[in-house]
């Protein structure tokens, strides 16, 4: 299975059970809203669960794909909020599929403040729980 077929059922799906397996344990973790990358498979887990949980919405879906093998651009459009969020993942991997970089940029200012209020309410009650 391609890299782009593995995170095309795991969108269509909706289960996020399976991700840890889709990470390298090396993954390095890009977000819109934190300056410095996260590594590591752990916290990139805990970033890509918290932003399924919080992106994943009814209207969620990927209106643009590019498919470079081990390289994937997709961009994404979601509602939130009555906020309509335009975003791209930039995906790469390596030779066994695993993914070793996740990078994902959003528009426009009103989406990523939105976006970061409410990671930051979910990862801080993730900690808690723990």
């Amino acid at each position: 299975m391609t890299p782009m077929e593995r995170w095309n059922t795991l969108i269509s799906s909706g289960d996020v059970s399976s991700l840890p397996q889709l990470l390298a344990d090396e993954v390095c973790f890009y977000s819109p809203v934190v300056h410095t990358p996260q590594r590591g498979k752990a916290i990139t887990t805990a970033y890509l669960q918290a932003a399924f949980s919080i992106l994943m919405t009814p209207s969620f879906r990927y209106v643009n794909k590019i498919d470079g093998g081990n390289r994937l651009s997709l961009e994404f459009v979601t509602e939130i909020d009555g906020i309509e969020i335009n975003g791209v993942d930039l995906i790469s991997c390596n030779d066994d599929g695993q993914i070793t970089e996740f990078k994902v940029m959003i528009r426009p200012l009103k989406a990523i403040n939105l976006v970061h209020q409410k990671m930051a309410e979910l990862l801080q009650a993730s900690a808690a729980t723990r």
